[in-house]
């Protein structure tokens, strides 16, 4: 059985074979399609298939992608069954498929080994020689290397023009000749004894009048091939076995009993197309078909709340609260001198760590660069060793050729919902530990917050006002279109940081934010008495992770144009698993005659996410973490020199889930990340989405990792609490180390 992945190599493979960008969809259809105007070829879900069938189908309906045009001929050729053009028509693709791609030749062979052996042309029940010969040309050139097929002189040239056949035209040409040929034989029969006729056709087909090859053109007159200049169908999805056999019902409602204009269609060919559709994947109850859709094109000027902005926001609201507890005569100044003194403080107690990560940085950078380099002979003879010319041929000077390593950038993406209140505070030092790192090596940067705050709540607010008017008429981020992703208008992403800043603003900016987390965090927030309050746009709000994630795909490209970097560090910090996401959709309803544009969740049903930039899907399957991975992977396809890594911040109750879902339940991986968790309070899982993602202890985040002891302490005591510190140390800089590892 095939799982998703195996749908995503195929669609590849398609690509690969069509020599094009082809749109690959798989869906739960009988038979493949090709819309010739949008470029996409739908694939039934064989699901049932094996991997050598699977790619012979392809193989197959991309041929007919290529060389089989959506033209209407049947009104040209309104006689003529369409069994008997689609059996000369797979002649004519296959052959053409196996002329571009010659290793096509073993997998079409295989591949029909397997579906003779499984009786795909229902012959178990049947005389091949009692066939008609439109059936017997179908066996022949399908799988002719497995079954005994004899013709006539007469059927034989049949044979051998349906190999011949270079276009389309030339095939309808060829049906035609042969269904005069079937339907003059039939008709003679049946002058000739009509009682033979009616126990079954008894006689051979070659029985009758002689056909005289000398009666139709021996070479077909060659004209262009319609299917191949890209002309052919006007955008609307057509059929491509089916197109050619769109009559069959018809003709087995006849009353004649499967008969087209009295004669008999190819029964092989219909009992081939019944039997593939038996291999597609069912419906299984489920309501939705797959959909397909596409990220939007987000306007990011709507989206990204700019850095000026924010800060003049929060300068106006600081002011404001400082005012605020002036008039009413508490001791604000005090409160201010408190949270800014805490974060000097901690700024100077963090150089040190900062220095030493620097320093570390530049010999990892240095030792990179030695083993990358190359040493040369210039050409220009070293008069030093002359002297040594009768033992020493190396007298030519050497250069050592040092390879430029990439300059590197950082977007740091933070969760700013409300169950970060807790670790908050933790993770802005960590944060800043990371900002002041980058500075120093002269790193550009973009720190960013997600939230559904800033556009929804009123521009200025006051400390006092908790009536939290909503705004009115917020500005779309992207077009509503059917099948695209939506990110609604409340979302933003908050730019908090940007190495543009001068180095005073920079740190004015800092302190404001220390401020802000300081305001949201647990104790400041839920302390009336001291009520350190944090203006309303920039209030904790829900997870919009997912919509972060979407949003990366405007603001990568947009930060590498404006900073000039070659490789990006993406760092996203979280401490939850995203919303789920939804999607525009048209809905048309018959009875009211009305369509109108609505949205669903992608969690129903099977939905992929189409990169139109690389045209590859990922799915999203149905479980939250795996809709933030296949965002992550899509990322990761469309930005190949982009690092993507997460940081997730774990209680000890969330680890265990946490840890089994990434590991997909697998009872042995899960066991040996559990005991590394149990030593370490941290984990690193890679390639779930995120290139490395961290799993960090919530409450060792926090940890003091300051080397205190006793003026009176032991020796024992002295270690302990440096090992201590040393363990709080390593915990505090895994960020940051990450970080560096990457770069260096």
């Amino acid at each position: 059985m095939l799982t998703q992945v195996n749908y995503e190599v195929k669609g590849q493979l398609a690509k690969l074979l069509a020599t094009e960008d082809l749109i690959i969809e798989n869906r739960k259809v009988s038979t493949a399609s090709f819309d010739v105007e949008r470029r996409v070829l739908t694939l039934p879900m064989w699901e049932k298939a094996s991997g050598t069938v699977y790619d012979l189908l392809v193989g197959h309906e991309v041929g007919h992608a290529l060389y089989t045009p959506a033209d209407n001929w049947m009104s040209d050729y309104p006689d003529v069954p369409p069994s008997y053009v689609n059996v000369l028509e797979d002649v004519r693709i296959e052959k053409l498929m196996k002329i571009k791609y010659a290793g096509l030749t073993k997998t079409f062979y295989n591949g029909y080994s397997q579906l003779a052996e499984q009786d795909f042309f229902e012959l178990e029940s049947h005389d091949i020689d009692d066939m008609g010969l439109a059936d017997r040309i179908n066996i022949h050139y399908k799988i002719g290397n497995f079954e005994d097929v004899s013709f006539t002189t007469d059927e034989q040239w049949f044979v051998d023009q349906a190999f011949k056949t270079n276009t389309f035209r030339e095939v309808l040409e060829l049906a035609q000749k042969l269904y005069e040929h079937i339907k003059d034989e039939q008709e003679q029969l049946i002058k000739f004894d009509e009682l033979e006729f009616s126990k079954g056709n008894e006689g051979s087909s070659g029985q009758g009048m002689p056909f005289q090859p000398s009666d139709m053109d021996s070479d077909i007159e060659m004209e262009g091939d319609t299917g191949e200049d890209g002309e052919a169908g006007q955008g609307e999805p057509t059929d491509i076995d089916s197109n050619l056999q769109e009559d069959l019902d018809f003709a087995s409602d006849d009353p004649t009993g499967g008969l087209h204009g009295g004669v008999e269609e190819a029964v092989t060919d219909k009992a081939l197309q019944d039997n593939l559709e038996n291999l597609n994947k069912k419906d299984n109850g489920s309501f939705y078909e797959p959909e397909y859709v596409e990220l939007p094109d987000l306007n990011l000027d709507t989206l990204v709340a700019k850095n000026n902005d924010v800060h003049e926001y929060l300068d106006h609201f600081w002011t404001a609260s400082q005012r605020k507890f002036d008039e009413e005569a508490t001791n604000s100044k005090n409160i201010f001198e408190k949270v800014d003194n805490d974060y000097r403080l901690f700024r100077r107690s963090a150089q040190k760590e900062v220095n030493y990560m620097v320093k570390e940085f530049e010999c990892r950078k240095s030792a990179d660069a030695y083993a990358r380099a190359t040493v040369a002979k210039t050409g220009v003879l070293d008069c030093t060793k002359l002297h040594s010319y009768k033992y020493n041929e190396d007298l030519f000077k050497k250069i050592t050729v040092l390879p430029d390593g990439k300059n590197h950038g950082l977007v740091f993406v933070l969760d700013w919902s409300g169950s970060m209140s807790t670790v908050l505070m933790d993770t802005i030092k960590q944060l800043f530990n990371l900002i002041w790192f980058c500075k120093k090596v002269q790193i550009p940067f973009k720190v960013y917050a997600f939230t559904n705050e800033w556009n929804h709540y009123s521009e200025w607010d006051q400390p006092d006002e908790y009536s939290w008017r909503p705004r009115k008429n917020i500005p779309e981020h992207h077009q509503e279109k059917d099948r695209r992703v939506c990110v609604g208008r409340e979302f933003s992403m908050v730019e908090f940081l940007s190495s543009d800043c001068k180095k005073s603003d920079l740190e004015k900016q800092l302190l404001s934010i220390w401020r802000l987390s300081t305001a949201l965090s647990s104790y400041y927030r839920w302390n009336v008495k001291v009520m350190f309050q944090a203006p309303r746009r920039l209030n904790l709000s829900g997870t919009p992770l997912n919509e972060a994630l979407v949003s990366l795909n405007q603001i990568i490209p947009q930060f590498k144009k404006a900073t000039g970097v070659q490789k990006v560090q993406c760092v996203t910090l979280t401490d939850g698993e995203a919303h789920p996401l939804s999607y525009n959709k048209w809905f048309s309803f018959k009875e009211s005659e009305r369509d109108y544009m609505g949205t669903r969740s992608t969690m129903n049903g099977s939905v992929f996410i189409r990169d139109t930039h690389n045209g590859k899907t990922y799915s999203c399957n149905s479980n939250q973490h795996e809709l933030t991975s296949a965002l992550l992977n899509q990322l990761r396809g469309r930005f190949p020199d982009v690092n993507f890594i997460g940081i997730r911040v774990l209680d000890g109750r969330e680890a265990n889930s946490f840890i089994r879902r990434y590991m997909d339940w697998d009872f042995d991986k899960v066991q040996r990340i559990q005991s590394i968790w149990k030593k370490d309070k941290s984990i690193k899982l890679e390639n779930v989405g995120y290139h490395a993602y961290f799993g960090l202890s919530s409450h060792a985040l926090g940890n003091d990792t300051e080397f205190t002891v006793k003026e009176d302490a032991t020796k024992s005591q002295i270690k302990s609490a440096f090992k201590k510190s040393l363990n709080g140390k390593k915990m505090n800089k895994k960020v940051l180390s990450q970080f560096m590892d990457f770069i260096a």
